[in-house]
């Protein structure tokens, strides 16, 4: 399956938060305040369509569209590219940058800290 453009994420990110929506919810979500059109919305969604990102119920006047993929598989799938293209495969060192160049707040890093913890517990 494709990776989505930016603007395809928007659009997932809108039926991610939402859920299933129609052309039109998605276009005043987005792009109501933009000026960009409801054509806009609508071709964008067909060709996220075409590429397999979004699934269309046709069964009602109003098509309704919903993400084919959820966040988190997305969000891995972007994540692997990134580590393998920039981070030689490594990622600790993804890890390690992200940690050092932005400040996490104490409820993050107690996140992570259990994770590492289970992580440590499994390698055992």
């Amino acid at each position: 399956m494709p990776k989505p453009t930016e603007a395809e994420l928007d659009i997932l990110r809108v039926l991610w938060d939402r859920g299933p929506c129609t052309v039109r919810e998605v276009h005043e979500a987005l792009y109501r305040d933009h000026g960009a059109g409801y054509t806009t919305a609508l071709k964008l969604l067909q060709v996220m369509h075409g590429k397999g990102l979004v699934v269309r119920d046709d069964s009602q006047r109003a098509h309704v569209f919903r993400a084919a993929l959820s966040k988190e598989r997305t969000q891995k799938r972007f994540l692997a590219d990134i580590v393998q293209r920039v981070f030689d495969g490594s990622s600790s060192q993804l890890v390690l940058h992200a940690l050092g160049s932005q400040q996490a707040t104490r409820a993050e890093i107690d996140e992570i800290r259990g994770l590492l913890d289970r992580l440590d517990e499994e390698a055992k």
